[in-house]
């Protein structure tokens, strides 16, 4: 389809990449309790941080999160990055690293909250507080918003999205654009690539993926709109960029929102990184493509800022 972007394997990420799935391998599909928390904020704090920014923890909306600037922003504006996660592991302090990636390419603030956690707080837990921190942001002053998000985290910002841009809903910003990185979208696990991709993917199974979705959803519609975003409004929603890596089980739940959003004429575009599985942004140092994902979400967003 047009808009769609297949980027080949760099020969140089090769090595790498078949040292990471080495190293992984003997833990594929195994983290599936809270007992994984601890485990998963350390490999995100692994993610090397730029020396360019700033943190500051802060409270938005009532949702305690982190502040991340560059050196010159604009008061106005502010990008919402709602962190992986599985809806049951990640901290905003967790993520800082990997957002500050994102917003010394884009020029412009992010704010990442600490959204309720299943299972102590199952859906529609997460979805009320990304939405109680959007409100936050718009009270505060900032009238111009991007919306990001990876993994859990995008299904969050999709859902986010839908419902902020909804003709009535009250509080009001320019949604300038919405970035996610392999997305969930549909959390009946109903997507084929959880069959073909079974092998290629280096980290989850589906029998765990039905664990953690079990943990969040509790007795909830797989299929309610603010539970998987693939079955929410399309309808007036902004430019969308999603990108995925191609060894992943969750490949088609980005191709299918990707193929939705184009049929109700929203103006979306899909990236697929061959070779690469599940956040592989989030290698920044190790994987030219992490650096070329990063920088196409930078160069998106700062010219959707610049457009509207």
């Amino acid at each position: 389809m047009d808009h769609v972007t297949i980027h080949p394997l760099d020969p140089d990420d090769a090595a790498p990449m078949s040292g990471l799935r080495a190293m992984v391998s003997p833990f594929k599909g195994k983290v599936r309790g809270i007992e994984g928390r601890e485990q998963f904020d350390a490999l995100l704090e692994r993610v090397a941080p730029r020396n360019d920014v700033t943190f500051a923890t802060d409270t938005v909306g009532g949702i305690s999160g982190v502040w991340v600037r560059p050196a010159k922003f604009r008061s106005d504006e502010a990008i919402i990055y709602l962190h992986a996660g599985w809806f049951m592991f990640g901290t905003a302090n967790a993520s800082r690293h990997l957002v500050s990636h994102v917003v010394a390419r884009v020029g412009t603030q992010a704010f990442i909250p600490d959204y309720r956690l299943a299972p102590e707080h199952p859906f529609p837990a997460a979805v009320d507080d990304s939405l109680a921190c959007y409100r936050g942001l718009v009270k505060s002053g900032i009238r111009r918003i991007a919306i990001t998000g990876d993994s859990a985290g995008g299904d969050l910002a999709l859902v986010l999205a839908s419902c902020v841009t909804a003709e009535d809903f009250p509080a009001k910003a320019i949604v300038v654009g919405v970035v996610v990185q392999s997305p969930l979208t549909d959390l009946s696990l109903s997507s084929e690539t959880y069959g073909t991709r079974a092998e290629a993917d280096p980290f989850f199974t589906r029998s765990q993926a039905a664990e953690l979705v079990h943990a969040y959803l509790d007795d909830a519609d797989p299929k309610h709109p603010l539970a998987s975003p693939l079955y929410a409004r399309f309808s007036g929603l902004p430019p969308i960029r999603i990108l995925a890596g191609d060894d992943e089980v969750l490949l088609d739940d980005s191709r299918r929102y990707f193929e939705r959003a184009v049929a109700a004429g929203v103006d979306a575009r899909l990236d697929v990184w061959m070779g690469m599985p599940h956040g592989f942004a989030a290698n920044v140092g190790m994987l030219k493509a992490s650096e070329r994902a990063l920088d196409a979400i930078g160069a998106f967003l700062g010219g959707q800022s610049r457009k509207v």
